[in-house]
């Protein structure tokens, strides 16, 4: 009954979220391009704006901003300044940076969908970048999302992430902290912006070992047969591992497109053109890992199918040949069993006793026959 009751709640949640998703989409169907509208799961907390300043050793500065009109004053800075906005779900917000960074209306219609395929476009002053920052929950064995929007500019990098709480950035935070002379400090907004695309294809690589170290265990129980019926966990891995997929394939074709536009986007990423050429190394590993634990998921289902099979097999061949023991037997007590008035051998004083030595003679020759052959 419980499971029952389970089973009908979560029907009913998906349905709701099916009904949200559909009423989003109809929200924007047939509106101007351009028009801000937030498309994703609705949400009431305040969104979070924090903003790091930095110029090598001598200029840091880190704090949270409340009104987004305080942001203005680091635009024309200098320095290097990131600006993360945790929560797009109040477009005013994206809005009004919008306007103030001079980011083109379409690009802001895509950090407000959160179901935009990852992809890059350039503009005259910026480069924007959508990706999907991927982790995996162990104790609920599932792969969540979250969309990250990431300008670069001049002298700043914009970072619009969906949810409020956890991303894969702290410990770029925490080198900008505690590492004056480091290499970040010292660098433009180009090597931030590429740090921060680095951080979440690396932590890819972190679901994807995530959802290898599951599959190696139930690899395990289904070789020393442990794993009860594993189907249901296997497809569940495979509908895991085809969303990794589907949402880190795409990255490929960002890194390719920054490589083929070096000489357009040159003014912003000139200084970072080899870093990013290592981030494609980096994505076709998470790709081919990917595919392999697919095949590994694919793998894992036909050999267990394939050993179901062969205990099936098993159990029928002797079930053959114990019906094959006993045929024989069958015919010579259904041939004494009739109730024929003549039939000498029912009038012998020791019939009986000859019936079952021959009998036992029969079946014990039929035995010693299959074990000599293996088959028992």
């Amino acid at each position: 009954m419980a499971n029952y009751l389970l089973l009908l709640i979560s029907k009913q949640v998906f349905i709701i979220m099916k009904t949200n998703r559909l009423k989003n989409q109809q929200a924007i169907a047939g509106q101007a391009p351009g028009t801000l509208t937030y498309v994703g799961a609705a949400k009431s907390s305040k969104v979070d704006i924090t903003v790091i300043d930095y110029d090598g050793v001598e200029v840091f500065e880190e704090k949270v901003i409340s009104d987004v009109r305080n942001c203005y004053d680091y635009k024309e800075k200098e320095s290097v300044t990131w600006l993360n906005i945790d929560g797009i779900h109040d477009v005013r917000i994206v809005k009004t940076l919008g306007m103030y960074f001079n980011l083109h209306p379409l690009l802001m219609e895509d950090i407000v969908n959160t179901h935009q395929r990852p992809k890059v476009e350039f503009y005259e002053d910026n480069i924007f970048v959508v990706m999907k920052m991927l982790t995996y929950k162990k104790a609920i064995k599932k792969v969540e999302v979250e969309q990250v929007s990431l300008i670069l500019g001049k002298n700043y990098v914009l970072s619009f992430q969906e949810d409020i709480e956890g991303d894969a950035f702290e410990n770029i935070r925490e080198r900008l902290r505690k590492k004056p002379n480091g290499k970040v400090r010292n660098s433009d907004s180009a090597y931030l912006f590429y740090l921060l695309m680095d951080a979440i294809i690396d932590n890819y690589m972190v679901v994807v070992e995530g959802v290898s170290e599951e599959l190696e265990q139930l690899e395990d129980k289904i070789i020393h047969e442990s794993a009860g019926d594993p189907t249901k966990a296997l497809h569940k891995f495979k509908r895991q591992l085809t969303f990794v997929r589907k949402n880190t394939r795409p990255v490929r074709e960002i890194i390719n497109n920054i490589i083929r536009e070096e000489d357009d986007a040159g003014k912003f990423l000139k200084s970072v053109h080899l870093y990013i050429r290592d981030l494609y190394d980096h994505t076709i590993q998470v790709i081919d890992n990917t595919d392999s634990l697919v095949d590994m998921n694919s793998n894992l289902l036909d050999t267990y199918l394939s050993m179901l099979s062969n205990k099936t097999n098993d159990v029928m061949k002797v079930l053959t040949i114990f019906s094959t023991i006993f045929m024989p037997l069958t015919f010579i007590v259904g041939v004494y069993g009739m109730n024929f008035d003549e039939m000498p051998e029912v009038h012998t004083k020791y019939g009986y006793y000859i019936i079952w030595i021959v009998m036992i003679s029969t079946a014990s020759i039929l035995f010693y026959y299959f074990r000599r052959k293996r088959w028992l």
